[in-house]
C-alpha cells in the first residue's frame, strides 16, 4: 500500500528563478532577483487531496490542478502526468524598487531556441533603464507569451515558458491556454454622453470640467461627496475619488460596450487622419510613453500634491564666475562650465546650511539630515529626464566635478547609468541657461526638500560704486536663481541662510577652492 501511494504521487516542485537581470554596461555586477521564503510546497496524494508542508526553499508557491491545460505558476518547475511536460513559467521580475510594470523591448531568443547560462532571453525596459534578462540555467524557450514591443506588462505577469527537453516544445505550445499570453484588450467605453446622469447625490452644484471628468472615468456620482460652498462638487474632490479608488462605476465590464472602430487615413500633410462618422475628420498622431516618462509624470504629480512647495527666487552676479572660468583655461589649461561652478557653489552652499540638506520623513513626521552632500542633476535623454548624482560634491575640485558629469551625462544618454548612479542624491539642480530661459521654477524630486533651476546670464546696465564714492553706470552680468523647497525643511531660518550662503559663494569664487 505505502508503495503504491508514492507512485501516484503527483507533486510541484519549486525551484529558484531561473533567470537575472543585468544593466546594459559593462560596469554592472548582476544581482539576482529578490525572492521570497517560508512557502509551502503542495503534494497530491492516492485520493486526489491536497497536502501541504512547510519549506524553507525561496521560490513561488505551486498549486495542484487537474486541468488539461497548463497552469500559469510562475517561476515553478512542474513535473506532472504524462499528459502535460515538465515546464517553467518565467514572470516578469521587479527590476527596480519603484517598477510595478516593464516593456518588452527585445527578444533576443525565439521560441525553439536552447539557452545555455549566461545567454540573454530578452530586454525589458523598466522605470530606471533597459535592463538584460539572463539565462542561469540551460534548457529551451518553448513559447513567448508577451511578443517584443509589449507595453506595461506588470510584474509577476508570464511573459514566457520554457522546457527540459526539446520534444515537450510543441506539447507545450498546444497545452497554453489561449488567454495566457499577454494580449492588448480590446478597448471598452460606455456609449458618450454630454451629461453626467442626474443620480442622488450629496452636492448640488457641479461644474463643466467636472462633469468631464466624472463621465471620462466612469464614475458614480452618488458616490462622490462635495467639499465646495453650497454643496459644490469641486474638481479636487473627483481627483481625490480617482486617487483614492472610490466613486467607480457601477457599470460591470460585460455591460460596457466596444469603442468604434476608427479608419486611419494620410493627411495632406502626411500625418495619419482618424475619421469617424458623423464626426468632423480629426487629425492626431499618438506618441508612445516610455516607462521612464511614466514613472516622472506620476511622481512628480504626487509631488506636487504632497510636498507644500515653497518658492524663492534671487539674483546673482555672474561676471565673477566668468573672469574665475576664464583664468582657468587661460593660465591652467583646465576647461570647465558654468553648471560645474555652480554644483561646487551649491554644495558648499548646503555644507555651510546642514539645516537645508535634509529631508521630511513622513513616517516619523520630523526633519532627517543627510550626511553627505550629493547633488542630483538633471539629464534629458531620449527617453526622459535622468538625475545622476555627484557624490560627496563638497569635497571634490570643481575640475574633478567638471569630469565626473561629463561621464554621468554620457551613461544617462546612453542609458547605461548604475543604480548607485540616479539613486539617491540629497539636493537637485536644473540648468535651462543653454536655452533662452530667464527663469523657472521645477518641481521637487522627492524624497529631497530642494531643487534649484538655473536660467540664463542677461547683461543689465546698474550704477557701479568707484573707488572715490561716485556712481557711474555699467555693464553687469546676472542669473537668476529659483528655489523650490519643501516648506516643512525649509523654515524662514534656514531657506534665508541658505541663500545667503549661496549668494556669498557666487560674489566671491575663489573662496570655493578652499
Amino acid at each position: 500500500m505505502a508503495v503504491s501511494r508514492l507512485r501516484n504521487l503527483v507533486f510541484s516542485r519549486a525551484v529558484p528563478s531561473l533567470f537575472r537581470a543585468r544593466f546594459l554596461s559593462s560596469y554592472a555586477s548582476p544581482r539576482p532577483l529578490s525572492r521570497t521564503s517560508n512557502v509551502e510546497r503542495p503534494f497530491k496524494d492516492w485520493n486526489g487531496s491536497c497536502l501541504s508542508r512547510p519549506n524553507a526553499l525561496s521560490s513561488i508557491v505551486g498549486v495542484c490542478s487537474n486541468s488539461s491545460k497548463l497552469k500559469l505558476q510562475i517561476g515553478i518547475r512542474h513535473f506532472s502526468s504524462a499528459d502535460l511536460p515538465d515546464h517553467t513559467v518565467l514572470g516578469m521580475p521587479a527590476l527596480s524598487p519603484t517598477m510595478n510594470q516593464g516593456n518588452i523591448f527585445k527578444w533576443t531568443k525565439k521560441e525553439g531556441d536552447k539557452i545555455e547560462v549566461g545567454d540573454i532571453i530578452c530586454e525589458i525596459e523598466t522605470d530606471k533603464a533597459t535592463l538584460e534578462f539572463e539565462s542561469l540555467e540551460e534548457g529551451y524557450l518553448a513559447k513567448i507569451l508577451a511578443p517584443e514591443g509589449t507595453k506595461d506588462v506588470a510584474v509577476g505577469q508570464p511573459i514566457a515558458i520554457t522546457v527540459e527537453d526539446p520534444d515537450d516544445i510543441e506539447a507545450v505550445k498546444t497545452s497554453v491556454a489561449g488567454d495566457s499570453a499577454v494580449k492588448k484588450q480590446e478597448p471598452m467605453c460606455q456609449e458618450s454622453k454630454s451629461e453626467v446622469k442626474e443620480q442622488k447625490s450629496g452636492f448640488t452644484k457641479i461644474s463643466p470640467s467636472t462633469k468631464l471628468l466624472i463621465s471620462e472615468y466612469e464614475l458614480d456620482a452618488s458616490s462622490l461627496k462635495a467639499s465646495g460652498p453650497h454643496g459644490t462638487l469641486l474638481k479636487g474632490d473627483v481627483l481625490a475619488a480617482i486617487k483614492s479608488g472610490k466613486g467607480s462605476s457601477k457599470i460591470s465590464p460585460s455591460e460596457r460596450k466596444p469603442c468604434p472602430q476608427i479608419s486611419t487615413q494620410k493627411s495632406p500633410s502626411g500625418r495619419p487622419e482618424s475619421k469617424t462618422h458623423p464626426l468632423q475628420s480629426i487629425s492626431f498622431e499618438d506618441l508612445p510613453d516610455t516607462q521612464i516618462r511614466k514613472v516622472i509624470a506620476r511622481r512628480l504629480l504626487e509631488s506636487k500634491q504632497t510636498i507644500p512647495h515653497l518658492y524663492l527666487s534671487s539674483d546673482v552676479v555672474l561676471d565673477p564666475l566668468l573672469s574665475f572660468r576664464k583664468d582657468l583655461k587661460e593660465k591652467h589649461g583646465i576647461k570647465v562650465s558654468v553648471n560645474d561652478i555652480v554644483i561646487k557653489a551649491v554644495a558648499i552652499a548646503l555644507k555651510n546650511v546642514p539645516e537645508a540638506n535634509a529631508y521630511w520623513d513622513v513616517e516619523k513626521g520630523e526633519i532627517i539630515l543627510y550626511d553627505s552632500v550629493d547633488i542630483s542633476i538633471a539629464v534629458a535623454t531620449e527617453k526622459g529626464l535622468m538625475t545622476p548624482i555627484v557624490r560627496n560634491a563638497d569635497q571634490k575640485s570643481i575640475s574633478s566635478i567638471s569630469s565626473e558629469v561629463k561621464q554621468l551625462a554620457e551613461k544617462a544618454r546612453a542609458g547605461k547609468l548604475l543604480p548607485n548612479e540616479f539613486q539617491g542624491g540629497t539636493f537637485s539642480i536644473s540648468n535651462l541657461g543653454m536655452f533662452p530661459v530667464d527663469h523657472f521654477c521645477v518641481i521637487i524630486n522627492p524624497p529631497q526638500a530642494g531643487i534649484l533651476a538655473v536660467g540664463r546670464g542677461n547683461k543689465f546696465v546698474e550704477p557701479v560704486a568707484r573707488s572715490d564714492g561716485t556712481e557711474m553706470p555699467a555693464v553687469v552680468t546676472k542669473m537668476n536663481l529659483t528655489l523650490s523647497a519643501d516648506h516643512r525643511v525649509f523654515c524662514g531660518k534656514v531657506r534665508g541662510a541658505f541663500v545667503s550662503a549661496l549668494q556669498a559663494n557666487f560674489s566671491d569664487i575663489p573662496r570655493l577652492l578652499l
